[in-house]
């Protein structure tokens, strides 16, 4: 067996090793520590079985369609004479790049939006606090954070800057919004740039920055292509204590009808 068919049956093996252990674990505690049968074996066999299939379609489709589309509208945004450089060499001002940041600002978001992670996060939230968090708020608070992280990390490959500054930097401000956030709403914000970085957003955002990394002259993939990741966790922390703190503001605002009284 060749082809695409020898590529589809060796991502299945290798995802039926790497979900082997956590069912095995499951299993275990269930048998020997809960000490109680497994309920409904045969859903359970069945549920396992759609789990594998949907990730080996899920990881065959990253290799074949997500990576060679972000590397290619990299390579794209990034093209001499789209940027109207005749030469080819290294523009002397970064706003030369302003559509690669808009376009790491749109894939961020819309990304997000969809991340199956977010939004069942935003929805539990949002029943747990009785509708105070709303779903729809919470989604776009974090799609806003991340799309906005990723055009940052951009910015930075364009511009060689050192990763680490602008991490701390943002670790920082993370600080301070905390001091003052709602108490309730600081472990969401902090879940929050744990969720955004899931199975829709990661591989968009890693082909970003190694495409992005191998088009900008003086760039290296292996240093400056990694990174992004690490924007799109940081920056919904800060769009998500920044959402509460401009809702509690909002909440406590004086009202028109409490100043007639």
């Amino acid at each position: 067996m060749t082809g695409p068919l020898a590529e589809l049956a060796a991502v299945a093996a290798q995802t039926l090793r790497d979900i082997a252990p956590i069912a095995a674990v499951l299993v275990g505690f269930q048998v020997l520590v809960i000490r109680r049968r497994l309920p409904d074996i045969g859903k359970l066999v069945a549920g396992f079985a759609f789990v594998v299939a949907g990730l080996t379609l899920f990881l065959v489709g990253l290799g074949e369609a997500l990576f060679p589309l972000g590397r290619a509208m990299a390579m794209q945004l990034t093209d001499p004479n789209f940027l109207g450089l005749s030469d080819g060499s290294a523009p002397a001002h970064w706003l030369t790049y302003r559509w690669v940041y808009l376009f790491a600002f749109s894939i961020g978001t819309a990304a997000v939006l969809v991340e199956p992670a977010v939004i069942a996060v935003a929805m539990k939230a949002s029943d747990i606090s009785r509708g105070a968090v709303s779903a729809t708020g919470l989604r776009v608070a974090i799609a806003i954070g991340v799309g906005t992280g990723i055009a940052i990390g951009t910015f930075r490959i364009v511009t060689g800057g050192e990763l680490h500054f602008y991490i701390l930097a943002a670790y920082a401000l993370v600080i301070a919004q905390t001091l003052f956030a709602p108490r309730w709403m600081i472990p969401l914000a902090y879940d929050s740039g744990g969720v955004s970085t899931s199975t829709v957003t990661v591989p968009l955002v890693a082909a970003l920055g190694l495409g992005l990394a191998s088009s900008v002259p003086g760039r290296s993939p292996l240093i400056d292509g990694f990174g992004l990741i690490a924007f799109a966790v940081v920056f919904p922390i800060i769009s998500v204590l920044a959402y509460a703190q401009f809702a509690f503001l909002w909440e406590r605002r004086p009202r028109v009808d409490d100043a007639d009284h």
